[in-house]
């Protein structure tokens, strides 16, 4: 253990050269740190995780060394020294070489907190340039970080099966507690597959050098945007965390700016670090180490459920931050990497608009609804109710071709950019399902249909429930709902296997699961 008169000591101003007027002190898992006015000490705690091994002088004494030399890379005029700290005759501590050296202190300029990236994307204070700026210093970090033999290992395909088996093993005491047992599963399957498929890709990558001596963690809370762009606190303790593809990098920072809800940030700098480094495979590796490393967020954050000593309130705390992490993770693992046209059809109030924004999510895909094409069309607010009869009025036949016109104009300009795109309408008639269909066939994308229904009571009580709160941009309602049911086409036309069916009055979240099972695996 650390000298317990050491931390009392360097508690005190007293204690160090330029005389500060007081001194915080801020403990983490790992560090004691001591904020002395403008000056920060790190002692590092005499501690054994297994990823980290800080218990003997010697070992703190050189990842002290490691973490100065490391972070000088990014942060130069930050990390100022190593400084040892000694024990006098009399049990007094002092700063520097004394008659005893008991521990080591990393040295480094006290860095301003409202100007640590994710404040500033809090306060609204980010603009595009400075992403670009991110980016381009990142960009330049890795061209120039150390790469070869040892480091190369890390980014070989049995090193990242490894990793990947290490987490499924780790967590899975934690199934149905913070992860279901469907996300373990299909991440799982996701990952063996794409292991598989991209064999050649991993070796290029290790063959170009690509993998790298990088940060190891990189995240909001680690950048500072002041008089320049400061990168700090690297992984020091363990190589393994740091020797990886610099996709990964890249992967680590956009998705803790998805998780934080920033995810035009994350799409602004991978297009600036693509502009800088000229990475073409990277946008391949991307949802790929996302998943990996949300999901590492997720088990990481399990682990904290195993300690006795927390409340129940943090307890659940915990877990609902770890269940969040290990979505995010599924649903990189779900999205679709190539364009597909997904059609969500059915009568009014059978849940077509929540499913779709639902596989949007977990899918990646660009949702375009009927309902806000039509009434942008008719200059009419989304939220304003037009109740017309059936078949009148902005919900005729003419304004209806229009609007089907829009929406196809609108698929192929997000197909030709590569998105997946869900076209959330009712589909009532078998021309426009079928016109729908030759369009996908023109883009050269997949097709799928997903059929939504729900018995006439429940669809009856839906649509009184959206009547009454007033704020749905449908104008569906029960008074014409047998009028749209008999002008329905049955959906017949199309192979089974494009044609899926969700009965949103049972178990909706089961069949979305199945239908993304297929879409990213047996019909691939």
């Amino acid at each position: 253990m650390n000298h317990p008169g050491l931390i009392e000591a360097m508690s005190r101003p007293d204690f160090y050269p330029h005389k500060p007027r007081s001194v915080e002190l801020v403990q983490t898992h790992i560090s004691y740190v001591f904020i002395a006015d403008d000056i920060v000490y790190k002692v590092k705690k005499a501690v054994n995780f297994g990823f980290l091994d800080f218990t003997t002088l010697e070992k703190r004494k050189f990842y002290c060394e490691e973490e100065l030399r490391l972070n000088r890379r990014l942060a130069p005029s930050i990390y100022l020294d190593v400084a040892e700290l000694s024990q006098n005759d009399g049990a007094n501590f002092i700063h520097g070489r004394g008659k005893t050296v008991v521990d080591y202190a990393v040295v480094m300029k006290k860095l301003p907190m409202d100007k640590m990236l994710k404040s500033l994307l809090k306060a609204g204070k980010v603009k595009e340039d400075i992403m670009e700026a991110v980016a381009a210093k990142i960009a330049r970090f890795h061209t120039g970080a150390q790469t070869g033999g040892h480091i190369d290992e890390m980014g070989g395909l049995e090193t990242i099966r490894h990793n990947h088996e290490e987490n499924f093993a780790q967590t899975k005491k934690y199934i149905d507690i913070t992860i279901p047992f469907y996300q373990h599963e299909f991440i799982s399957d996701y990952v063996k597959t794409y292991l598989n498929k991209n064999k050649s890709l991993f070796e290029k990558r290790v063959k170009e050098h690509k993998i790298r001596d990088c940060h190891g963690d990189l995240h909001l809370e680690h950048i500072c945007i002041a008089d320049d762009i400061i990168v700090f606190d690297c992984i020091e303790f363990n190589e393994r965390f740091r020797y990886s593809d610099v996709a990964a990098e890249v992967a680590f920072f956009t998705m803790d700016l998805d998780f934080n809800g920033y995810a035009s940030y994350a799409d602004s700098f991978v297009r600036s670090y693509l502009r800088y480094s000229g990475d073409g495979d990277l946008p391949r590796l991307l949802n790929f180490y996302r998943c990996y490393y949300a999901y590492v967020r997720g088990k990481v954050i399990s682990f904290r459920l195993d300690q006795k000593e927390i409340t129940e309130n943090e307890r659940r705390e915990v877990a609902r931050t770890a269940t969040k992490y290990f979505e995010l993770s599924y649903n990189y693992a779900a999205r679709l990497e190539k364009p597909v046209l997904i059609l969500t059809a059915g009568l009014m109030g059978a849940g077509k608009s929540y499913q779709a924004r639902a596989l949007a999510r977990n899918l990646g895909a660009q949702v375009i609804r009927t309902d806000a094409v039509r009434k942008e069309l008719t200059n009419i607010k989304p939220t304003q109710s037009k109740h017309e009869d059936f078949g009148k009025g902005i919900y005729s036949d003419e304004t209806s071709r229009l609007t089907y016109e829009k929406i196809y104009q609108l698929t192929e300009h997000y197909i030709k950019q590569g998105k997946p795109v869900i076209i959330d309408a009712s589909f009532k008639k078998r021309a426009e399902r079928q016109r729908a269909y030759a369009l996908a066939k023109y883009l050269g994308a997949p097709f799928y249909i997903i059929e939504c229904t729900c018995p006439d009571k429940i669809i009856r009580k839906r649509l009184g429930k959206r009547a009454k709160e007033g704020d749905n941009i449908s104008d569906g309602r029960w008074e014409i709902f047998q009028e749209q049911k008999n002008d329905f086409d049955a959906i017949g036309e199309f192979p089974e296997r494009l044609h899926f069916k969700i009965d949103t009055s049972t178990n909706p979240e089961k069949d979305r699961q199945t239908i993304i099972r297929k879409l990213n695996f047996e019909l691939d």
